[in-house]
């Protein structure tokens, strides 16, 4: 009676009961009766009937089948009132994870390590120190920790640093250091050297900063001649320098293929026929196993687990005529590929000379192009007296 009293507090709760009475419409009609509100009634069978009823309800039922002798059976249950006693069966437990969750929230919001990444000289430990100085450490709220700030008291008490980037990253404070870099020492080679040619050609263009030319526009020059000699001054008081400049000259690269005037080429002409096959013990059994009709064939064979498959295509053998222009392409494709990204092409000659059966295709690619290069003073031979000779 207790447990029926506890549910008359609940109103919005409904159960699903089974009735088993002989007389069964009685039974509802004394519910009615007493006021009990009936719902969704289903009859199973003559003595069965499934209906709903409010909780609230429950002890009125109760009375009723008593007085009946009827039995009552609850088969489903449906409502907030249930819901509602489940959590209060369950309090602890729900008390338990409410406090978990409240206890780690709490703890995310304070800062527990402190990462630094710096780059060659600067120590994290140094670091480290000084931002303890700054009263930041593990532990600290992370509302009383200003990145902002940290970041601009990092610059301005480091001369070393450039710059700095504070971030707190979940119960982490991030801080990355960028150092002050000393810009590299350049070197300039001042041994005195002359400036040849790395390859033939025709001078267009001489610039030089250091050293004399002694080649002018229209020379042909050829590969190893001096372009600026590494001196300078008037005669009588020549000096040597580290010659620097450029000698733009144009350059010649050329390509020769020898190509028959017909080529015979195998073309298929479409028909096909295939044959299919098993593999037992490295033997073939076959399953279609058709004559191949053609005098000329390419055989393709296509492997799978079960089933393989042979497929013979018919081809033909045709006379074809060269192609000139297509070669001349392949020709000045080889050509430009091997050139420098710095070579300017200005120029292109085809000839295409037939010969008996042949074709004799040349491409000439010009180019402008600084063919200076670095090469050491020789030194000037000093001749040495014969002996007996009094020197003059």
């Amino acid at each position: 009676m207790k447990i029926m009293n506890n549910f008359k507090k609940y109103k919005k709760g409904t159960i699903t009961m089974e009735i088993q009475s002989l007389i069964p419409e009685k039974f509802i009609n004394l519910l009615w009766k007493n006021g009990v509100v009936v719902k969704n009634i289903k009859k199973v069978n003559i003595t069965t009937i499934i209906l709903e009823v409010r909780l609230s309800d429950y002890g009125g039922i109760s009375k009723v089948a008593k007085r009946t002798n009827t039995k009552v059976k609850i088969i489903g249950r449906s409502g907030v009132s249930f819901f509602l006693l489940k959590l209060k069966s369950r309090a602890a437990l729900l008390l338990g994870v409410v406090l978990f969750i409240s206890i780690i929230y709490y703890l995310s919001t304070f800062v527990w390590n402190i990462e630094i990444n710096t780059e060659n000289y600067i120590s994290p430990y140094e670091l480290r120190s000084q931002i303890k100085g700054f009263g930041i450490r593990p532990g600290l709220s992370k509302k009383d920790i200003d990145v902002y700030a940290l970041e601009n008291k990092i610059t301005r008490n480091n001369d070393e640093i450039m710059w700095v980037k504070a971030r707190i990253d979940g119960v982490k404070l991030k801080v990355d250091v960028v150092e002050r870099q000393s810009p590299p020492i350049i070197t300039s080679n001042q041994t005195p050297c002359n400036l040849i040619a790395s390859k033939d050609g025709i001078v267009s263009r001489v610039f030089t900063t250091e050293g004399t030319a002694i080649v002018t526009s229209g020379q042909v020059i050829q590969k190893g001649d001096i372009l600026v000699k590494g001196e300078q001054g008037k005669e009588g008081s020549v000096y040597p320098v580290h010659a620097e400049g450029e000698v733009i000259a144009r350059t010649f690269y050329e390509g020769i293929k020898e190509v028959p005037l017909n080529k015979i080429t195998k073309v298929k002409t479409g028909n096909s026929i295939s044959n299919l096959y098993i593999k037992i013990a490295n033997k073939k059994i076959y399953l279609k196993n058709s004559i191949i009709p053609y005098t000329n064939y390419d055989k393709i064979e296509n492997s799978n687990k079960f089933v393989n498959k042979e497929t013979y295509y018919e081809v033909e053998e045709k006379n074809i005529s060269a192609d000139s222009t297509k070669i001349i392409k392949e020709i000045t494709s080889n050509i430009l590929k091997n050139l420098d990204k710095n070579v300017k092409v200005i120029d292109k000659i085809e000839n295409v000379k037939k010969e008996k059966d042949k074709y004799l295709i040349k491409v000439l690619v010009v180019a402008e192009e600084n063919v200076a290069s670095e090469g050491s003073i020789t030194p000037k031979k000093t001749s040495t007296p014969e002996k007996g000779s009094a020197p003059e």
